[in-house]
């Protein structure tokens, strides 16, 4: 999946909501099917929290979805995000 240069990477969480589970799949039985509580799953989805390594690999489990892909989908997320506060991060090189 590559992504184009100045383009602002998708957080997995809505990406998994839009293209992995199914249209008719509730939150709540896509939580019992990972066996995740439901406001943890709902939190990610909603693009509120994170994607855990744990989480990767039960929907990898569940959804055939590799479990790098969707990490690597993250580290894009949080490396673009960090870019985006660079200016208030002062170090000085040493």
């Amino acid at each position: 999946m590559g992504i184009k240069i100045g383009m602002e990477p998708v957080h997995p969480g809505g990406f998994i909501k839009r293209s992995i589970l199914p249209d008719n799949l509730s939150v709540t039985d896509a939580a019992k099917v990972l066996g995740v509580g439901q406001p943890a799953l709902s939190s990610l989805l909603n693009e509120k929290s994170s994607l855990s390594s744990e989480m990767a690999l039960r929907i990898e489990k569940a959804f055939d979805v590799k479990m790098d892909t969707l990490l690597k989908m993250q580290a894009r997320y949080d490396a673009y995000q960090m870019r985006q506060r660079e200016h208030e991060i002062n170090v000085m090189p040493y």
